[in-house]
């Protein structure tokens, strides 16, 4: 069962410019900022910048499963929905920097819903470029039991 303060291993994920450019592209995002390294520096920035939901994406495609992470908080996958994300960014994150994701559960609590009982879970993510924290993460997340 999901508790306050427990915490998922840490793991550690490199920037790509390439998956940048990808990312954007899959979301219609259009802004220069995000593809043209000259636009961006022209905007002040010293390279092309992650957008602002590229974290997640990258976090999922390089951090533990989805699976793997309800079996570590014993919740069914299957009654699980994502009910609200937050980003809090500190720094500019650019194609090379090299993040550590650490994630722990902040707050769990319980409520009758329509159909029924609904376990709350929220985890607050840190994104670090070696000790610098450049963003953080909150996610709720909804089990219906």
């Amino acid at each position: 069962m999901a508790k306050v303060g427990y915490e998922f291993a840490p793991h550690s994920f490199t920037i790509e410019r390439g998956k940048i450019k990808e990312f954007v592209q899959a979301v219609g995002e259009d802004n220069p900022v995000y593809t043209d390294p000259q636009a961006a520096k022209a905007a002040g920035y010293r390279d092309v910048i992650a957008p602002p939901t590229y974290l997640t994406v990258m976090d999922n495609w390089s951090g533990p499963d989805f699976e793997s992470r309800c079996r570590e908080l014993e919740i069914d996958p299957l009654k699980v929905l994502h009910a609200e994300q937050a980003y809090e960014y500190r720094s500019d994150i650019y194609p090379g920097d090299e993040l550590t994701a650490t994630a722990k559960v902040t707050e769990v609590f319980e409520k009758e819903g329509k159909t029924g009982h609904l376990l709350f879970i929220t985890t607050e993510k840190s994104f670090k470029r070696r000790n610098e924290t450049v963003a953080i993460c909150r996610t709720t997340t909804v089990v219906r039991n």
